[in-house]
């Protein structure tokens, strides 16, 4: 059967005013040809055709570059399912002093990968409740002392309106940090007082729960205030739980639009209310949580 193919990504773009220095990018893919890595039987797409992986590393380098971003995080890509050995190269390739990765590992991963997941630079492992995944919330959460013994931390693709309300009490036990990608996937059209998105709000208020602040071009077009209100509402929420990504390159879009980094770096300042919350979203923030 013959794959969709990601778009090659977009040259770099930079955004009105330049990251701060230390700032980090919490959410990006490195892909790379079909001769790169181990590509899962089970992906829905394959990488952009013709671009290996020295192809994307050098195009991310360059965003990171347009942006002023200093610090990266490597998230492992569904393409690749559980062979996390490009994420790993990345990493490397990038500098241990500036990037960390999230891995994906299936529920019954042994001390021996969480171990080498450790020792690699990767900070956590994903799950998604959203395209489905080879790790199970049953399974993570089984796993987390074992996640906590290896400073590993989980990081969740969920849908808070559907996914949320039962598993916060969940969520709020776990004994190491739970970051949610795309500021939690909420029924924007819902509004702020939808109940998963005011469970999310109540989980960051006590510091349960950490968000990226990414993917907002999933929810709508450019420039993207129809998300003002939810982006401003989990920063009021608790400013040194939130996370900023640009989710380069943007693959499995899934019909939505992709985004230039840039602007979603300024769709961040038009919502956030001072340079003190600025300093902690882009620098201070992911320092604390990924060990810069």
């Amino acid at each position: 059967m013959t794959l969709p193919r990601s778009a090659p990504p977009p040259s770099a773009t930079a955004p009105r005013r330049a990251a701060p220095p230390g700032a980090c990018d919490t959410h990006v893919h490195i892909l790379g040809g079909t001769s790169d890595g181990h590509l899962s039987p089970d992906r829905v797409e394959d990488p952009a055709e013709g671009w290996s992986y020295g192809d994307y590393l050098s195009a991310y380098r360059a965003q990171m570059a347009a942006l002023g971003i200093e610090r990266t995080v490597v998230v492992q890509s569904t393409l690749y399912g559980t062979d996390n050995t490009l994420t790993a190269r990345a990493i490397d390739d990038l500098g241990r002093d500036c990037a960390r990765g999230i891995g994906l590992v299936t529920d019954d991963a042994t001390d021996g990968d969480l171990d080498h997941l450790s020792t690699a630079g990767f900070e956590g492992v994903r799950l998604n409740y959203v395209h489905g995944g080879v790790l199970s919330w049953d399974g993570v959460e089984a796993m987390a002392p074992r996640l906590a013994d290896y400073g590993l931390h989980v990081q969740m693709l969920l849908m808070a309106h559907r996914h949320l309300e039962p598993l916060a009490p969940r969520i709020a036990a776990m004994p190491v940090p739970v970051v949610l990608d795309h500021i939690a996937w909420p029924d924007v059209t819902a509004g702020l007082e939808e109940p998963g998105f005011r469970c999310l709000l109540s989980l960051m208020e006590q510091g349960k729960v950490w968000v990226k602040l990414s993917g907002l071009y999933r929810h709508c077009a450019a420039p993207f205030d129809a998300v003002d209100g939810h982006v401003a509402a989990l920063l009021e929420a608790n400013p040194l739980r939130c996370l900023w990504g640009s989710d380069w390159p943007q693959i499995m879009l899934n019909g939505a639009a992709r985004a230039e980094p840039g602007a979603l770096l300024d769709a961040f300042d038009r919502v956030c209310p001072n340079d003190d919350v600025r300093q902690a979203v882009l620098v201070d923030n992911p320092e604390r949580l990924y060990g810069f």
